[in-house]
C-alpha cells in the first residue's frame, strides 16, 4: 500500500542504513516510517469503518507492511522476574477485578470497555512488593541475570539471522527495562517519591542492582549480535513536569545510566533512547550528560514541542514522535496544519523521525488515520 523504496542516485537504502543515517543526521533516500501501535478499541472501530480484518499484524513496533510501517527488530531477552509472583484474583464484581500481578502488585481494574486487552482507564495500584530492604532482598531472588530461560530457546539460530539483517535492532522488547520504570513497578510512584528522602540508601542500592542486572543480562546478546540501539523505558513525567527533580535525577540516575551506556559502548552500541510520556524537558541536559542521544515520543499535551527542542539542542539530540494525536480527531485541515507545521522543518534539520506522540486512540476515525498516513508518507518522500 505504501512504503516503496526511493532511490538516492543509484542506491537503495535498507531500513537499517536509513535508521543509522538518521541517527547521525546524515542524508537518506527517504525517511523512516514508524508508528507505535493502536488501542484495541480503535482496532474495532477501524474494522467497522472499512479496514479489512485479515491484513494487519498489530505489532507496529516491528512494522506493519499493509500500512508501509518500516521494520525494526527487538531482541526478546526477558527482563522481568523469573519466576514471578503467582497471579491471583482477590476480588471480582460485575464492574471491576482486584488481582495480584506477576510483579507482586495489587491492582484494581475496571472491566467495562476492555477490548483486545486494552482497558479504557488505567488500573488503580493498591500495593507494591518493595516496602523496605527486607522485601527488596526477597524480590531480588527473581532477578538472576544468568537464568537460561531469559534468552530465547533457539538463541544461536536467531543470532545468526540477526547478524545478516537489513533493519535496525534494539535489545529488549519495548517497555521492559528502565531505571525509574523499574523502581515505580517495585515501590509505586508515591512511595518512591518519599523514599528518595526517607531511605535514600535503599534507592541507591536498588538502582545499583538494576544497573548490574541490565549489564549482566545483556552481555551475551551484545557479544553475539551487533545491536543498533538500546531504549530506556522510563515514563518519569506528568503533563506539567517530571515526577522527580533535576537534583534527584542527577544524583540517583545519571551515574547508573552512564554506567549502562559505557558497558554497551564497549560492544559498539552508539545510540541510547529514553521513552517517557509527559514533560521532562528540564531533565534533558542531565540525560545528555549521562549519554542519552534520543528521546521519544514527545507528548504534545504536555508541551514537548519538537521544533523548540530542535532549536535548543541542535544535533546533540535525535527526536522521534511529536505529532499531536488530538489533531487527528478533528478534520483534514487540522491534520494538515499539524504535519506541515513540524515535519518539513524537522526533516530539513535532520535527526528526526515523525510519528504520533503515542498510540492511536479510538477517537481517531479510520478515514482520518488513512489521511494522516498518506500525508505523512508524502512528506517522508520529500513531497
Amino acid at each position: 500500500m505504501w512504503g516503496i523504496l526511493f532511490k538516492e542516485g543509484n542506491k537503495f537504502m535498507t531500513d537499517r542504513e536509513r535508521f543509522l543515517n538518521i541517527m547521525e543526521f546524515k542524508s537518506v533516500d527517504r525517511y523512516p516510517n514508524y508508528e507505535l501501535g493502536v488501542w484495541g478499541q480503535a482496532i474495532d472501530r477501524w474494522y467497522s469503518e472499512g479496514l479489512p480484518r485479515d491484513v494487519c499484524y498489530w505489532n507496529w513496533f516491528e512494522g506493519e507492511p499493509y500500512f508501509g510501517i518500516d521494520k525494526r527488530g527487538f531482541i526478546p531477552v526477558k527482563a522481568g522476574m523469573i519466576p514471578g509472583f503467582d497471579e491471583e484474583t482477590i476480588e471480582e464484581t460485575e464492574r471491576y477485578i482486584v488481582f495480584r500481578d506477576s510483579i507482586g502488585r495489587l491492582r484494581k481494574a475496571m472491566k467495562e470497555g476492555t477490548v483486545r486487552g486494552t482497558r479504557p482507564s488505567m488500573d488503580q495500584y493498591l500495593d507494591f512488593p518493595v516496602k523496605d530492604k527486607r522485601s527488596f532482598e526477597e524480590l531480588k531472588k527473581g532477578y538472576n541475570p544468568y537464568s537460561p530461560v531469559r534468552y530465547p530457546m533457539w538463541w544461536d539460530e536467531l543470532a545468526k539471522l540477526w547478524r545478516d539483517r537489513d533493519y535496525p535492532l534494539c535489545l529488549f522488547v519495548n517497555g521492559q527495562i528502565g531505571f525509574y520504570w523499574t523502581l515505580r513497578e517495585w515501590v509505586g510512584t508515591e512511595n518512591l517519591s518519599y523514599m528518595f528522602y526517607d531511605d535514600p540508601s535503599l534507592v541507591h542500592e536498588m538502582l545499583d542492582f538494576i544497573a548490574d542486572f541490565i549489564t549482566d543480562v545483556s552481555t551475551r546478546a551484545l557479544s553475539d549480535v551487533q545491536i543498533d540501539y538500546f531504549n530506556f523505558s522510563e515514563d518519569l513525567a506528568g503533563k506539567s513536569g517530571p515526577l522527580i527533580s533535576p537534583k534527584i535525577y542527577k544524583e540517583f540516575f545519571v551515574p547508573r545510566v552512564r554506567r549502562v551506556i559505557e558497558h554497551f559502548k564497549k560492544f559498539r552500541v552508539r545510540y541510547f533512547w529514553v521513552d517517557s510520556d509527559g514533560n521532562f524537558e528540564v531533565l534533558i541536559p542531565y540525560m545528555l550528560e549521562a549519554g542519552i542521544n534520543c528521546i521519544w515520543p514527545l507528548e504534545q499535551a504536555s508541551g514537548m514541542d519538537p521544533v523548540k527542542l530542535r532549536k535548543r539542542y541542535g544535533k546533540d539530540l535525535v527526536l522521534c514522535g511529536g505529532i499531536d494525536k488530538r489533531e487527528l480527531t478533528k478534520d483534514k485541515a487540522s491534520i494538515e496544519r499539524e504535519l506541515y507545521s513540524k515535519i518539513p522543518y524537522l526533516l530539513e534539520q535532520g535527526g528526526y523521525i515523525p510519528h504520533l506522540d503515542h498510540t492511536f486512540p479510538p477517537d481517531i476515525s479510520y478515514e482520518n488515520f488513512l489521511y494522516y498516513m498518506e500525508l505523512k508518507e508524502k512528506l517522508l518522500r520529500g513531497g
